[in-house]
């Protein structure tokens, strides 16, 4: 793998683990390279607008993940891996607590005032903004499993849920008796290591109906998305959208579709991998 493609690696995952877009990233990442350097250097080096850049570096230094030197000119400086993480965390734990602290209060308020009905066997039909708010549908879709859960989306979208809980729920779900059989693309043997890290209790490569996200458990629920438009998503969390329904017909349908790829795919192993590639 060349040092353009660890970079790109690197860049999309702390973009996940510290909330950052893909500018940020590549601020931060470039002042951990090169050390101090004015807003405008910064801008030159990276080819951004001087202004996007001066309203990035605000950004940055609000969250404290840069700060700014008193010198003339002022010199913009990374905080360390080390802190920044921690920083992250922080931010994290509060607003756990919050959620935790506030949610607690609102729901005895719910169950002491209102009577609540609930339509069990109507279907649900609802759209999902945020992959924060998608991975965590995902995360409580394999969690809750007993079964088999097939899992179909691109490489890249499996180095972002990597670093999310998804991981951590394959393991109860698999207490359980749960399964999740992840179906990926792959272009290049090298890249083996990244899908095996998921941990997911089988995987297979074959070559995807599109450029989207299937999430299906048998009879239960499913969660699609589109990501044709990777390169936008990829750099605004935000602009991921996922359809989440347990429509009986439309689940019967992707379970289908997701069983006919897994029984088609091949095994994920570095020669298979290089065989497909060479079938291509």
């Amino acid at each position: 793998m060349s040092y353009q493609d660890q970079m790109r690696g690197i860049a999309l995952e702390l973009e996940e683990i510290l909330n950052l877009d893909e500018i940020e990233a590549k601020v931060y990442l470039n002042l951990l390279r090169v050390g101090p350097v004015t807003a405008s250097a910064l801008a030159k080096e990276l080819d951004i607008d001087r202004a996007r850049m001066y309203r990035t570096v605000d950004k940055l230094v609000s969250r404290n993940i840069i700060s700014i030197t008193l010198s003339s000119p002022k010199l913009c400086m990374a905080v360390e891996p080390q802190e920044a993480l921690k920083i992250a965390l922080r931010k994290k734990e509060d607003e756990v607590n919050k959620i935790k602290k506030d949610g607690e209060a609102i729901i005895e308020k719910i169950n002491s005032e209102i009577s609540t009905k609930h339509g069990r066997n109507t279907p649900t039909f609802r759209v999902v903004q945020g992959r924060g708010n998608i991975y965590a549908d995902i995360a409580q879709l394999i969690e809750n499993s007993t079964d088999i859960v097939y899992i179909s989306t691109t490489l890249e979208d499996i180095s972002r849920m990597y670093h999310s809980i998804i991981p951590e729920k394959i393991t109860i779900s698999e207490k359980k008796g749960g399964k999740v059989r992840l179906l990926v693309e792959v272009d290049d043997p090298k890249l083996i290591s990244f899908v095996k890290r998921f941990n997911a209790s089988e995987t297979k490569i074959c070559k995807l109906p599109s450029k989207g996200r299937m999430i299906v458990q048998k009879d239960r629920q499913m969660i699609m998305s589109d990501l044709s438009g990777s390169k936008q998503s990829s750099s605004n969390s935000e602009s991921d959208f996922s359809l989440c329904t347990n429509s009986s017909e439309m689940v019967s349908n992707i379970h289908r579709l997701c069983s006919l790829l897994w029984d088609t795919a091949q095994p994920l192993t570095t020669l298979d991998v290089k065989n497909y590639i060479e079938k291509k």
